[in-house]
């Protein structure tokens, strides 16, 4: 997410930090640095000029120069003129209201709109526990409602049955209708989109508006447009009064900073940010955390809680038990693997970790990819169920025949093994390190779903 710009900004207010002292110059020179940075990575001119002057003023009357750590501070002032920029604070959807609460999509046709939809609903029901109902308003795009229904099976939400020749508005009714006869406490309506703003888009989306009575009205954009997600942003909230913006497709481009500028342009709220094509790949926009990216600084709380939401409570248990206390095989590292894949890979996982920019070329250059970890799972499912569990039985023969199976060289089998054996010997030297009693106070009989309880008890641990 915001790659490139992660790699400049990051760099430029870095150098910066490290510095005992700084004049005025560093500062005009740095915030040079980073007003390119900005402007290639296709943020708005006005908004990187806001930023600039805020910075520059706020660290050049604050007595900053003549401070402790003066780059430090500039790093912080920079922080929160950026936070000025993508909004203070994460605002939640509006649905706290009496159901059902109406949820509508806007959006041009291939922004992601439909799969939002689903993924919206997926986040309401799994995190927030609410009932909800999904309904395609689209009868133009050719089997849109049927890829809806689709969608909304695969998340394991309801979808309003397809009637054929049905229109918008009458479709709108008897999602009302069924969302409130049957106890649904949220109803998401996705609409048709077009291949640009048109008259017929607005009026359309503006009769079910007035019909719908949404409480939220959530427009999605594709990061990767760039300017021209600033000008669809402004016609929607012109037409329409958009409440809220869903940013798709982040994952996809090093570029997209448009985006950064949606929220300072349009003075509309960002609710999510579309990381990937899954369904899983939805984030709650926490500016603060974002900030936090964007300097460098990773975003270590939202990894945590990615690994809640995705991992098996249970399972996590289990295995945390055989890490700390032995028994820890190939099966276990194959789950492990399988694991890194579903929360979005290793390269997604990365991009969470403060200092990742730092060492870019480093991951590049050592092959560090989310192929290498499907070569690794396909290595293990190569091997019998006995050498999984006993590791030690894999000789030369057997080597040769497990990377034949897996379509890889017998160096990567081995590979694989010497990172097994190293992490073995590392869980052997933790658990006579901590010893029993520091053990049960790390794993704290379970698996926490409070990522401040998780990393605190990380640091008890350690």
């Amino acid at each position: 997410m915001f790659e490139g710009l992660n790699t400049k900004l990051g760099a430029i207010f870095d150098r910066l930090g490290r510095r005992g002292v700084i004049s005025e110059g560093d500062i005009t020179d740095a915030l040079r640095e980073a007003r390119v940075a900005l402007l290639e990575a296709d943020v708005a001119l006005s908004v990187v000029k806001d930023f600039t002057v805020k910075v520059k003023e706020r660290a050049l009357g604050q007595d900053v120069l003549r401070s402790v750590a003066p780059g430090q501070q500039v790093i912080k002032i920079a922080h929160d003129a950026l936070l000025d920029m993508l909004g203070t604070t994460a605002e939640p959807l509006n649905i706290n209201v009496a159901p059902p609460a109406v949820v509508l999509m806007l959006g041009l046709q291939g922004s992601g709109k439909t799969t939002t939809a689903a993924k919206v609903a997926r986040f309401l029901q799994g995190t927030q526990r609410r009932k909800v109902l999904l309904a395609s308003l689209d009868v133009r795009r050719p089997a849109a409602q049927e890829q809806l229904a689709v969608l909304a099976e695969h998340v394991g939400v309801a979808s309003l049955p397809i009637v054929p020749g049905q229109d918008p508005l009458g479709i709108t009714r008897r999602a009302l209708q069924a969302a409130r006869q049957e106890g649904f406490d949220v109803l998401i309506l996705d609409t048709a989109g077009r291949l640009a703003v048109d008259e017929d888009l607005m009026a359309e989306a503006a009769a079910i508006r007035d019909l719908a009575q949404p409480h939220e009205k959530l427009l999605v954009l594709d990061a990767m447009t760039g300017q021209d997600a600033l000008t669809t942003a402004t016609h929607f909230h012109a037409k329409v009064g958009v409440t809220g913006l869903v940013l798709t497709r982040l994952d996809g481009d090093a570029r997209g900073g448009a985006a950064l500028s949606l929220r300072a342009v349009t003075g509309c709220p960002i609710k999510f940010l579309g990381t990937g094509e899954k369904v899983e790949a939805l984030e709650v926009y926490h500016p603060d955390r974002l900030a936090d990216r964007i300097l460098g600084m990773g975003d270590v709380v939202s990894l945590v809680e990615k690994a809640a939401a995705t991992v098996d409570k249970t399972e996590a248990e289990a295995m945390a038990t055989k890490m700390f206390t032995g028994g820890f095989d190939l099966n276990d590292l194959a789950k492990q693997l399988r694991q890194v894949r579903k929360m979005g890979g290793l390269s997604s996982l990365l991009g969470f970790l403060p200092g990742v920019g730092k060492i870019k070329d480093q991951l590049k250059a050592a092959n560090v990819d989310d192929r290498v970890i499907a070569r690794q799972e396909a290595i293990i499912l190569s091997m019998t169920l006995k050498e999984r569990r006993d590791a030690s039985l894999l000789g030369a023969s057997r080597k040769r025949r497990i990377a034949k199976g897996a379509g890889v060289e017998v160096q990567d089998v081995n590979r694989l093994l010497k990172q097994f054996f190293e992490m073995e010997k590392t869980l052997r030297q933790v658990r006579r390190k901590m010893g029993p009693g520091g053990l049960a106070g790390l794993m704290g009989g379970g698996v926490s779903d409070d990522p401040d309880k998780v990393l605190a008890r990380l640091k008890r641990g350690f």
